[in-house]
C-alpha cells in the first residue's frame, strides 16, 4: 500500500512537470505574419457643464516578417501594408480622414501618411516578445515629413518633431510592445501570473495569466494599471486608469492570434490657448488585433 501511494506521488508530481509550458516566441526566418489593427479612441472633456467629445479611429494592416534568429531574440521587420485614419470633433466635425493608399494633390495628410506605407522598420524582438530595438523609425519619420511638401527646414524639423512621437523608433517600439510583450521568462502552469512592464507616454503595469492551453492555442488574459503622461507643443495630458487584454496566441510560433485590449483612464488636460486651465478629461480605448494570415 506504502509503495502505491508512492507512486501515485510520482506520477502525480511528474504531471504537474510535464503540465508547465514554456510560453514565447518561435520563429524561423522566411516566416510571415500579418496583423489586422483596429482601435478607436474616444477623449471626452468637460468644462463649464458642457462637453467636447474627439474619436479617433484608425485601422491598417502590418507585416511581420523574421529575417533571421539572433542570440537574444530574432531580426524581424515591421512594414505598414495599409494605414487608415479618422478624427471626428463633437464640435468642429471631421478634423482628419486620411486613407495612405489615396494621395491627393492638394492633401498634405495624405502625402504624409502614404509614405509610411511599404517602408519597412528593422527590430529585435526577444522570445518574451519584448521588442529590445528599432531601427529605421527615425528615418521614417524623415520621409514624411520631406513628404508634406514644406520646404524650409525650421518648418521640416516642426513636423519630425510632430510625427517622432507616434512613428519615431522609440514610439514605435512601446506602441507594439502593447501586442508582442505577453510573454514570462520561466515555465507556467494554467492559472498561473506573471508580470510586465512597457513604458512611454503610456506606462502600464500588467499581470498575465495563463488560462488555457487547447489545440496549440493558448488563452491568456490581462490586467493593468495605466499613467498616461503626454506633452506636446499645445496640450499636457495628465491620466491614469485600467486595461484588460484577452488574447489566444499560437503555441507552435507565439504570435497571436486575437487580441482585445479595452482601456479607461481619466484625469486632467490643460491647453496653452487657456492659459493652461485644468479640464476634466476621460479617455476611453479598444483595439483589436487579429492575425489574417501567416
Amino acid at each position: 500500500m506504502k509503495r502505491f501511494i508512492f507512486l501515485m506521488v510520482c506520477i502525480l508530481c511528474n504531471m504537474g512537470v510535464y503540465a508547465q509550458t514554456t510560453l514565447q516566441y518561435h520563429l524561423k526566418k522566411g516566416d510571415v505574419f500579418k496583423i489586422k489593427q483596429d482601435a478607436e479612441q474616444i477623449i471626452t472633456q468637460e468644462l463649464d457643464g458642457a462637453t467636447h467629445e474627439i474619436t479617433n479611429h484608425i485601422d491598417g494592416i502590418l507585416e511581420f516578417k523574421v529575417l533571421g534568429e539572433l542570440s537574444n531574440g530574432y531580426e524581424v521587420t515591421l512594414t505598414f501594408k495599409d494605414l487608415n485614419l479618422k478624427m471626428n470633433s463633437s464640435i468642429q466635425g471631421v478634423l482628419m480622414n486620411v486613407n495612405a493608399k489615396e494621395v491627393k494633390e492638394d492633401d498634405m495628410q495624405s502625402k504624409i501618411f502614404n509614405t509610411i506605407l511599404n517602408n519597412p522598420v528593422k527590430m529585435v524582438l526577444a522570445k518574451t516578445g519584448n521588442i529590445l530595438k528599432v531601427q529605421g523609425g527615425d528615418s521614417l519619420v524623415s520621409k514624411m515629413a520631406r513628404a508634406s511638401g514644406l520646404e524650409d527646414e525650421f518648418s521640416i524639423n516642426m513636423m519630425k518633431k510632430s510625427l517622432e512621437n507616434e512613428f519615431g523608433s522609440e514610439a514605435l517600439s512601446n506602441s507594439y510592445k502593447q501586442m508582442t510583450f505577453i510573454y514570462p521568462l520561466k515555465k507556467v502552469n494554467i492559472n498561473d501570473k506573471w508580470e510586465n512592464t512597457y513604458n512611454g507616454k503610456l506606462k502600464t503595469s500588467n499581470v498575465w495569466t495563463l488560462k488555457s492551453i487547447v489545440d496549440n492555442k493558448a488563452k491568456i488574459s490581462g490586467k493593468a494599471s495605466v499613467l498616461m503622461d503626454i506633452t506636446d507643443a499645445n496640450t499636457i495630458m495628465k491620466l491614469s486608469g485600467t486595461q484588460t487584454t484577452s488574447l489566444t496566441a499560437d503555441t507552435n510560433s507565439g504570435f497571436i492570434r486575437y487580441m482585445l485590449v479595452e482601456g479607461l483612464s481619466s484625469g486632467i488636460s490643460t491647453m496653452k490657448q487657456m492659459g493652461g486651465q485644468e479640464i476634466p478629461t476621460t479617455i476611453k480605448s479598444k483595439i483589436t488585433y487579429e492575425l489574417i494570415n501567416k
